[in-house]
């Protein structure tokens, strides 16, 4: 008996041990797309709870920014973003790249809320994208 039992204890110890094949496939990237809602506006959802926080406490609010401004500053920031994660770097902090067309109308709300991500990521991370600094939020 007491064999019986060290031989499962040996054969749970080495199936525990043995590395576990992730199914992955290199041709797929992470990409963050906007999003319509039922209403036809594009939606930009944020998975980071300190994300809320830093829109409360930190940022400036909406209507200190026109949707032109924003526009032209997501623009350039979208481009930088992708750049670095392209390039492979800051992959602990940039984990997908975005898809976004300056021709769409987006609307101010997810303008500001893309802004804003930009400037979170500078507040919690330190990564500086296009002139990003503490005075942007």
């Amino acid at each position: 008996m007491k064999k019986i039992l060290f031989l499962l204890c040996i054969f749970l110890f080495i199936t525990n041990c043995t590395t576990q094949n992730k199914s992955s496939n290199s041709n797929s990237e992470a990409t963050i797309k906007p999003e319509l809602n039922d209403d036809g506006e594009y939606e930009l959802h944020v998975l980071d709870s300190e994300y809320d926080y830093f829109l409360m406490t930190k940022a400036k609010p909406m209507s200190f920014y026109t949707e032109d401004y924003l526009k032209s500053r997501n623009r350039l920031l979208v481009s930088d973003w992708n750049a670095k994660y392209y390039s492979g770097r800051y992959r602990d902090v940039i984990e997908s790249s975005i898809d976004y067309d300056p021709n769409i109308n987006y609307g101010l709300e997810y303008e500001y809320r893309l802004f804003q991500v930009f400037n979170y990521v500078y507040w919690k991370y330190g990564l500086k994208l296009n002139g990003i600094t503490g005075l942007a939020f």
